[in-house]
């Protein structure tokens, strides 16, 4: 994902982005509409975030419901 297209598609819908840079290629990302608000540091948490938000988390339900357990293995 890019940085240019999360921004276009949050701000259709309303959000208000931005992002500063703290390092070389490292970026905190930031997002608020209303009184909600977030801080991400990847571009992919950034959109995951807002769409949580969107949906008033209804994928973080979805994931939950469809998590399998890590099998252990014992030697």
């Amino acid at each position: 994902m890019k940085w240019t297209e999360i921004s276009k598609w949050a701000k259709g819908w309303g959000y208000k982005v931005d992002r500063e840079k703290l390092a070389p290629k490292t970026y905190l990302y930031k997002w608020s509409k209303d009184d909600s608000s977030g801080e991400e540091h990847h571009v992919s948490t950034l959109a995951t975030s807002i769409f949580n938000h969107m949906t008033n988390n209804k994928w973080l339900e979805y994931q939950r419901t469809y998590v399998k357990p890590i099998k252990e293995f014992r030697l």
